[in-house]
């Protein structure tokens, strides 16, 4: 492709290019010498999961990728163990080495859904501890500490709002936006990419990189992906994510509950669908159907079309003919008091807390104000009811979770 070509799909759903006559320089450089630009993405793994809103970077990458270049993903296990302050509103906690690795492999394993991790000319997996961990003495701190300002760490929005509420900055924050600016140098990275919130971390690498006398890297800030709720930012802890390795069905539910507006965004955002056929489809497919599309696009990326097909008709099954679906979890119980609490019943049916259709009662008396619980079809409204345990007894609360009861 030319550099013009390659810029185009380059430039699809960032939000801001800095510089974008510095990118346009590099690619025709990289055309003429057939050469390839060093792509840099940093992952602090501070969670197991990986959700669509990370993909909105790793599809960026597999772009970059697909143009010939190569990408490095940077696993930042030294980063992690500081805490990135972009977007906190206090200091972080700090994660223990042991969480961090684990989580590490977890993201190596499920990129490859994504990116190309086979191929060593357009795929390097670093990790930061490289540089941070061995040989980085007290000499290479003070080194890299005078080499920027606090004036100028203090100029980012979230640290002027802490100061003003009076809320604590730990001196490890001020260090974070010098080491992942250190990470660019140490890679001699080409380009950045990052959410929208990583913008004053990538600008820090570009000027530090001035200040170790290599070129500096060009930003690409992407948007933050809203979740489910289409207000914030898709994060597990809020429950409004969807996880790239959920059930096909799940994955199909949660995309039908967005809004239509946020659909288009999701369109652009998380799938090759070309910007005009996306135009068309919004002035001439209803809405629903374009969703529909959209459900089984994303489905068959992370899944395959046999199991896009299959959560679609279990997803008409239910919704439209009011079935159950196929395969529905069994809780299995030998002890269930006869008759029960209905929020008991709730907040105890599952394995743990984590699978428990309510985690508190107060949840599970929320769920039935809101009508959102049934049992055996039948809406419960009564909060203080007392059920009869029934063998093969489904229960279903909200749109999407069931669970039937096994007594043995």
């Amino acid at each position: 492709m030319t550099a013009n070509e390659q810029f185009e799909i380059i430039k699809r759903g960032a939000l801001e290019i800095i510089e974008e006559t510095q990118l346009k320089d590099k690619l025709k450089e990289s055309t003429e010498k057939k050469q390839q630009l060093v792509v840099k993405v940093g992952f602090d793994p501070t969670a197991p999961d990986i959700h669509l809103g990370h993909t909105v970077l790793l599809r960026k990458m597999r772009h970059f990728q697909d143009l010939g270049h190569k990408v490095i993903f940077l696993i930042g296990d030294a980063t992690a163990l500081v805490g990135d302050p972009s977007g906190q509103s206090q200091v972080r906690k700090i994660l223990a080495r042991e969480e961090v690795e684990k989580n590490a492999k977890t993201y190596e394993k499920q990129v490859s859904k994504i990116l190309d991790v086979k191929n060593a000319k357009v795929f390097e997996r670093r990790h930061n501890s490289e540089w941070f961990s061995k040989g980085f003495d007290f000499e290479k701190f003070v080194e890299l500490a005078q080499r920027y300002t606090i004036a100028r760490l203090l100029e980012r929005d979230d640290f002027q709002k802490r100061l003003k509420e009076d809320k604590p900055i730990s001196f490890l924050e001020l260090f974070y936006p010098l080491m992942q600016g250190y990470d660019s140098v140490k890679i001699k990275a080409d380009i950045e990419i990052g959410g929208s919130d990583q913008k004053f971390n990538m600008l820090v690498g570009r000027n530090l990189q001035r200040s170790y006398e290599q070129a500096p890297q060009t930003v690409i800030t992407l948007p933050l992906l809203e979740g489910t709720d289409g207000v914030q930012k898709m994060s597990k802890s809020l429950g409004n994510y969807i996880g790239i390795n959920e059930p096909p069905k799940d994955m199909f539910g949660k995309i039908m509950s967005i809004s239509d507006e946020l659909m288009w965004k999701y369109y652009e955002l998380l799938t090759d669908v070309p910007i005009k056929e996306i135009s068309d489809m919004r002035d001439n497919m209803h809405p629903m159907e374009a969703k529909r599309k959209l459900a089984k696009e994303i489905i068959t990326t992370y899944h395959n079309k046999e199991d896009a097909e299959k959560a679609e008709a279990e997803f008409d099954n239910i919704f439209k003919k009011g079935g159950l679906p196929e395969n529905i979890p069994v809780y299995k119980d030998s002890h269930m008091q006869n008759p029960m609490w209905i929020c008991d019943i709730l907040r105890l049916s599952g394995e743990g807390e984590k699978d428990a259709l309510a985690k508190s009662t107060s949840e599970a008396r929320r769920l039935i104000k809101e009508g959102a619980v049934k049992i055996n079809g039948q809406k419960i409204t009564d909060e203080n009811a007392k059920i009869s345990i029934k063998d093969g007894m489904v229960i279903q609360v909200g749109k999407r979770r069931f669970l039937k009861i096994k007594i043995y």
